[in-house]
């Protein structure tokens, strides 16, 4: 049986305690007025174009007194009374934008780490499906990396309801006033509405938090069965599963992420999604079976079994590229006004994270894993999984914070605590449930096949 470390509860505890430090003072830090955000745009203004400040104010002291006489009477003009509305509403979106960044912080972070616990529960699911020799020695580990699912999909739903009771500006098709002045939107409402979108979203989570429950039951059962009865019927719900998965998977990703631009739309968007928080959940496995061989357990584990999930890591980092490249080239080749904004505003704001995370999720396994003796090397596993999983986050923060927080964005410390409080979470929650069950399914039909798997 598996012991919980001091050290690593204690671990977890602490990047926990920093992380809600970190997102409180990203709450207390935003801005709560109009009046804030002018001071923070004037001190921009001041900051990044104080020459050219001295410089008009030195031209304006030169005019002459007609022109001046001039000026105040133009101030009173239609011209200006439109200027200052726009120049109202521009303070209105700065300052939606600066309040929605903790909470958008806080939503790519929670999103991030429930979708890899799903990511793990769909791998999981496959093996089963397939009767797959190899990897039943694995199972209790993609057991625990499922554990997090309940409590992460608590946290996630209170997050959206808290948007749909207007905490923030997460998803502008919340807001009436906006639905009322778009007709793009409001074409959209009877399917963009928060009723229909809340119920969604608890039959998505309760559908899988249920099959995650008896999957983990039946498989706890065998042990203890005299036949393979509980085998099977993890092999019918892990079929039906899968059925309910690939469906409610894009749904989701249309309703979670794609609605926060919801002018915008991608036929491939619900299996980009997917390739990114599946690549993560199988690399999940791999980055906590290399620490629990580290440790001593999981004896029957081998090269070959880390060789395995290497490949997976490899493979699905290529499919994941294949997507992003797909959805960019065609949107971008066909240069429709409506689709080709969306890569536009991540290449001209976000031009880092952007092409970092085709670098990490991409060159960076393609160069390293392609090598078939590295697949074998647990330092290799090990560096190019947090790669992977930085770079992924990278994507979802890519996909997300366009949309809520436009050109105000930057890394800074809510972002950071916010990873940091899920991490804390997801590690407590993983190896408290790794600690409750051997490590070994000892009667699964495939088990001796998958303890002497080489090649």
């Amino acid at each position: 049986m598996y012991t919980f470390s001091n050290k690593l509860k204690t671990f977890s505890f602490i990047l926990m305690a920093v992380g809600l430090l970190g997102i409180g003072y990203g709450f207390l830090n935003a801005p709560k007025d109009i009046q804030e955000v002018e001071h923070l745009l004037a001190a921009e203004s001041h900051g990044g174009h104080g020459e050219a400040t001295h410089v008009e104010a030195t031209h304006g002291e030169s005019k002459s007194s007609e022109d001046a006489h001039v000026g105040a009477a133009e101030h009173a003009t239609a011209h200006d009374v439109k200027e200052a509305a726009e120049h109202q509403e521009h303070l209105n979106h700065v300052l939606h934008q600066l309040q929605n960044k903790p909470w958008a912080a806080l939503y790519v972070a929670c999103i991030f780490f429930l979708l890899l616990s799903m990511g793990v529960l769909a791998f999981y699911a496959i093996q089963q499906v397939a009767q797959a020799g190899w990897s039943p020695v694995l199972f209790r580990v993609m057991q625990g990396l499922t554990a997090y699912l309940p409590v992460g999909s608590v946290i996630f739903f209170v997050i959206l309801i808290m948007c749909g009771l207007h905490f923030n500006h997460l998803f502008i098709w919340l807001d009436p006033e906006v639905v009322a002045h778009d007709k793009l939107i409001a074409n959209k409402a009877g399917y963009l509405n928060f009723p229909f979108w809340i119920v969604r979203a608890a039959i998505f989570l309760i559908g899988w938090n249920l099959y995650r429950y008896y999957s983990a039951k039946n498989c706890l059962a065998q042990d203890e069965s005299n036949d393979d009865s509980y085998y099977k019927k993890n092999f019918n719900i892990s079929a039906g599963f899968l059925v309910f998965f690939i469906v409610t998977e894009s749904i989701m990703s249309w309703d979670w992420i794609m609605s926060i631009d919801p002018h915008w739309f991608s036929t491939l968007f619900g299996w980009y999604v997917f390739a990114s928080f599946f690549v993560s959940g199988i690399t999940a496995i791999a980055l906590v079976t290399v620490y629990l061989k580290s440790r001593g357990f999981l004896e029957h584990v081998n090269t070959s079994h880390i060789h395995d999930l290497a490949k997976f890591m490899f493979g699905i980092s290529i499919f994941w590229t294949y997507l992003w490249f797909s959805q960019f080239m065609l949107i971008w080749y066909a240069n429709i006004p409506e689709e080709v904004t969306y890569f536009i505003t991540r290449i001209q704001l976000y031009n880092l994270p952007f092409f970092g995370a085709v670098v990490m999720n991409f060159l960076f396994p393609l160069l390293i894993l392609m090598h078939s003796d590295f697949k074998r090397l647990t330092w290799v596993i090990s560096m190019v999984g947090v790669v992977i999983l930085v770079g992924h986050y990278l994507d979802f923060f890519n996909m997300i914070m366009p949309g809520t927080v436009g050109d105000r964005w930057f890394i800074g410390i809510p972002e950071i605590a916010s990873v940091l409080f899920f991490l804390g979470l997801f590690i407590y929650s993983v190896f408290t449930a790794l600690t409750k069950a051997p490590l070994l399914p000892k009667r699964n039909p495939f088990i001796e096949e998958s303890k002497h798997f080489h090649y």
